[in-house]
């Protein structure tokens, strides 16, 4: 148990943050790593719950989270029971290669750790290290997919094993994988070549030609803006099939965040998802949808392609950040048609796994979900009346669950916004060019809502006497 209690409310003794002894650490740490985008230094053995102490002892309400991967709070009890249990100890101790050596009780684990949760309609589970692994590795099985489909029973030619040699068709084939325009699915070569968000992430990395399609750019409010973001949608629904349907190289899956949580928490409607559905199966797509950043319940239902009310659900489901483990879930079929082929050393890692299981006892059993709905309705309550009277600073309250974001008037605003918001003692995040987004706890409250409420107003008043003076 830890023996750290919870803050009433932030505490912040420095005049900037990062403060002086954060300033410090990170010169030092900056002769070993870069560390030029760090916000600050963190204290973790003192962190406790929703708030994150830094290395200078201000605390602070954690909105952001360690970009959204943090499920139960810092130094959460149930998790530290897991950490210290002789099951962890051996598992730390003694690292498997899982696919040619897996441990005794690995199949128990998987299922209690990820198939408790599965998505509907998913028969297994590959683990892996992270979200952009999860979703190279998710490629790969759509690949080795589309291959099988056009040979058949045969075995490869001599042709296609030498070719391979040689980074050369028909051995390497040009397949694509079909993304879309602001979306985000990692920072490996694969990965990335799926990634559009921004710039920065791609330059001087050589990409796979693979095309996108573009995301629909909803207005808001959705009530006043109907009519228009349902063309939007039908526009981009009729360009990904287009796509689809003429593209030179073939698509062998289309992929898709529930949110766009990197390119600026871009949504759509329930209906867009269902269509892309829709024409992926006409086309004989696969689709994979990746709940890395919206999966393990922040949008208030577990899986937030839930929502959708999908008639067939999706092929491949990746996940990471808040299970605290990375994957993805598929069906039968896109098991390999050989081993070895999908595969590196660890595949996973136990310990991971030992962690992924007790948040998901704790989220289940306290009914997480639920509490994410209520105070998510509570907190968008309340920032769609200050959207409307700070409507120089911010508009645009949208998201389900706790995962809401708003936009700033300008990237100036925002910088200046979220620097002000952590000299309050809040710690939030950014995402695109202007929109703030909000990632925290799964056990955020009304409480937590109000602190959050009280130092955003003041914030909201500074910016407005700073530029907008009467």
């Amino acid at each position: 148990m830890s023996k750290l209690a919870e803050p009433k409310q932030p505490d912040v003794v420095t005049s900037e943050i990062p403060g002086p002894e954060s300033k410090a650490i990170l010169h030092k740490l900056a002769r070993l790593q870069d560390s030029r985008a760090a916000f600050f230094v963190a204290d973790y053995e003192k962190s406790v719950g929703n708030y994150i102490v830094d290395a200078d002892g201000n605390q602070l309400l954690d909105l952001y989270c360690q970009i959204a991967s943090i499920p139960l709070g810092y130094n959460n009890d149930a998790l530290l029971a897991a950490a210290k249990s002789d099951e962890m100890a051996t598992a730390l101790a003694n690292r498997p290669a899982l696919g040619v050596f897996p441990a005794k009780g690995w199949a128990e684990l998987l299922e209690e750790a990820f198939m408790r949760v599965k998505p509907k309609g998913m028969d297994m589970v590959f683990t892996s290290s992270h979200g952009s692994d999860a979703n190279e590795l998710a490629y790969k099985a759509a690949f080795m997919r589309y291959a099988l489909r056009k040979r058949g029973a045969r075995a490869f030619s001599a042709e296609e094993l030498q070719s391979v040699m040689d980074n050369k068709a028909p051995g390497a084939p040009d397949v694509a994988i079909l993304s879309f325009s602001s979306g985000f699915h990692g920072r490996t070569f694969g990965s990335l070549s799926t990634t559009r968000s921004k710039a920065i992430h791609k330059l001087d990395i050589p990409a796979f030609k693979w095309p996108r399609a573009p995301f629909p750019q909803l207005r808001y409010p959705l009530e006043k803006y109907a009519e228009e973001n349902a063309e939007e949608e039908e526009r981009c629904i009729k360009e990904t099939e287009r796509i689809l349907r003429t593209n030179e190289m073939p698509i062998a899956a289309v992929i898709v965040e529930p949110v766009q949580s990197e390119g600026g928490d871009r949504h759509a409607s329930p209906r867009f998802f269902q269509e892309l559905r829709r024409i992926t199966k006409e086309n004989d797509v696969l689709l994979i949808v990746d709940e890395v950043q919206t999966g393990c319940a922040a949008t208030g239902t577990f899986w937030a392609h839930e929502q959708w009310g999908l008639a067939t659900p999706p092929d491949m489901v990746t996940f990471s950040k808040k299970m605290q483990a990375a994957g993805f879930y598929h069906t039968k079929e896109l098991v390999p048609d050989q081993p070895f082929r999908n595969f590196n050393t660890w595949l996973g890692d136990p310990p991971r796994a030992i962690v992924a299981r007790a948040i998901v006892s704790e989220v289940l059993e306290k009914n997480l979900a639920e509490q994410v709905r209520g105070t998510g309705a509570y907190l968008k309550s309340h920032l769609l009346p200050l959207a409307v009277r700070y409507h120089r600073v911010f508009n645009s309250v949208r998201g389900e669950g706790t995962f809401l974001a708003f936009d700033c008037t300008s990237p100036e605003i925002r910088a200046e916004l979220l620097h002000l918001m952590r000299l309050e003692g809040v710690n939030m995040g950014g995402s695109g060019d202007v929109s703030v987004r909000f990632r925290p706890m799964l056990t955020l409250t009304k409480a937590h809502v109000n602190v959050f409420l009280t130092r955003f107003e003041s914030v909201l008043n500074k910016l407005y006497k700073k530029h907008w003076p009467q």
